[in-house]
């Protein structure tokens, strides 16, 4: 095989037998938008990019400044297992967005991203994430209507009695075949509700393969006919589907673990308190963009596993973040996990937001406060010094409107886009008057 890179892919695809080329992206709000080409046409993609009208797509441009193009990362190529037909192929390959003149589009959350990496990168850090992706697996009618009834009855880990099992094999052997790693798949604690789990790598892949993972679980709940959702909170009563994202840094001179203290109690290095200082820190201004809908914050309340206090521990999984426990001589393991997050999210901006916090907490050697290791709902948390999460999507959009480092992370074209979508999203909410106000008042008022 050639040794040139474009050649290579070109070479493969034949090989392959593929027939299209899926170009994918994302917008603002991390929904999966592509733009097929023929496969005749993945050369002059390759060389040119692939032109496409901004405009039409939330969040990214005005009329006036509609024209973007579409530049095919290589290193993302891979069949699509589920779309082989006739034994011709189709492929994907994530692309990165650029204006006419060649520079990267602002408005672009995977250039978002990477800029902070870069950032990063500076400081002489790379950054690892794995996220935990919840979802569930719901019914259909026989017209494909998707109905609110959990599929299983089964409970945390338990072997479903039904075809759930299989078709989670189903979807990590897809994920294998897309070039992404899982580590587990499991029932969790909700009638119909999932989990699978990536595995650790640099963050902008990671990105890539938490977007792909949500396109690839949807599909082949569909193939089975069911409906998969990451909905945060379908029901009110049970737990919600979050998205714990673990996260560390590691030092590019050295490639060691740069959390990792075998000496500390927490086993935890200075960089990782200051890190987890910023998290901490700026986790009410970062919050809109981890939980990002209205329906987020009906799974951040108390008693259901979810954070509601800004706090950090070990053993407390009542915690904003917490430091899993490594087993003996597997300190490059050291991590901290992020549970505030959705996979409702976009996940290159709120790796991102991730990011940029941790980096503000190493750059201003943010003192680490003690750690909170009981029950944070059974306390008093005046009496801590403990503030919450924001209670709802205005009250976190208004925090990220008070958060400079966070803004500035994002940038101004897309958090300007990210701002203005959500903001109508929660004045829709404000509007709408729903069946519990009408069953709890009507009759009463």
């Amino acid at each position: 095989m050639s040794d040139d890179p474009r050649q290579a892919l070109l070479q493969r695809a034949e090989e392959q037998r593929v027939a299209f080329v899926n170009l994918q992206f994302t917008d603002v709000l991390g929904m999966v938008k592509t733009v097929t080409i023929p496969s005749a046409e993945l050369p002059d993609a390759l060389d040119h990019g692939v032109w496409f009208d901004g405009s039409a797509i939330e969040g990214f441009a005005r009329i006036v400044e509609s024209d973007m193009y579409l530049v095919p990362d290589l290193a993302t190529y891979a069949l699509i297992p589920w779309d082989q037909h006739e034994g011709l192929a189709t492929a994907r390959l994530i692309c990165n967005i650029v204006t006419p003149d060649g520079k990267p589009f602002g408005g672009d959350p995977r250039f978002v991203l990477a800029s902070v990496a870069q950032q990063a990168a500076s400081l002489g850090f790379g950054f690892n994430v794995a996220p935990e992706l919840e979802f569930f697996l719901f019914k259909t009618s026989p017209e494909r209507d998707v109905l609110p009834l959990p599929h299983d009855n089964a409970g945390y880990f338990d072997v479903s009695t039904d075809q759930a099992t299989l078709i989670r094999r189903q979807m990590v052997r897809a994920l294998h075949g897309l070039g992404i790693s899982v580590e587990a798949a499991h029932h969790e604690v909700a009638a119909g509700q999932h989990e699978i789990d990536l595995r650790y790598d640099e963050a902008l892949r990671a990105a890539d393969h938490t977007v792909t993972a949500r396109v690839t679980l949807k599909a082949i709940a569909q193939i089975n006919g069911l409906y998969a959702t990451f909905m945060p909170k379908p029901f009110a009563h049970v737990n919600g589907s979050g998205m714990h994202v673990h996260q560390s840094l590691v030092d590019l001179v050295t490639g060691q673990n740069a959390f990792a203290d075998p000496d500390d109690p927490y086993g935890l290095s200075a960089t990782a308190r200051h890190f987890i200082a910023g998290l901490l820190a700026h986790a009410r201004g970062m919050c809109a963009l981890l939980a990002p809908l209205v329906n987020s914050y009906k799974r951040l309340v108390p008693g259901f596993e979810a954070p509601v206090y800004i706090s950090w521990g070990r053993t407390n999984r009542s915690a904003l973040v917490r430091v899993p426990r490594i087993t003996g001589g597997r300190h490059q393991s050291t991590r901290v996990e992020l549970r505030c997050p959705d996979p409702s999210c976009n996940p290159y901006l709120a790796y991102a937001a991730m990011l940029a916090a941790g980096l503000d907490g190493i750059r201003r050697k943010l003192p680490l406060r003690e750690a909170a290791e009981e029950d944070l709902f059974h306390v008093d948390p005046r009496a801590r010094g403990l503030t919450m999460l924001p209670s709802s999507l205005g009250a976190a959009l208004d925090a990220l409107r008070e958060d400079e480092v966070i803004q500035q992370a994002i940038g101004p074209y897309a958090l300007e886009r990210f701002l203005d979508a959500k903001q109508q999203e929660w004045e829709s909410y404000r509007a709408y008057v729903s069946a519990w106000e009408v069953e709890r008042y009507l009759s009463i008022f």
